[in-house]
């Protein structure tokens, strides 16, 4: 669990200066990916499916 959080905050800090510095390309892109896979491994993937569930039923009520 402490190697993927570890994982998590690195890839999430990569992505970050890659998006903030407006570099886009493919190494941006595998670790947007990445941070994908590891961030559902941990256990923020819970709220993070609630509140996609809750922003789509929200945006379907309008």
């Amino acid at each position: 669990m402490a190697v993927t959080v570890s994982l998590v905050a690195l890839c999430g800090l990569v992505l970050f200066f890659l998006l903030r510095s407006k570099t886009l390309g493919y190494g941006s892109a595998f670790i947007a990916v990445m941070f994908g896979f590891y961030l559902a491994s941990t256990g923020a993937s819970g709220p993070v499916t609630e509140l996609t569930a809750a922003v789509v039923d929200a945006l379907g009520k309008i």
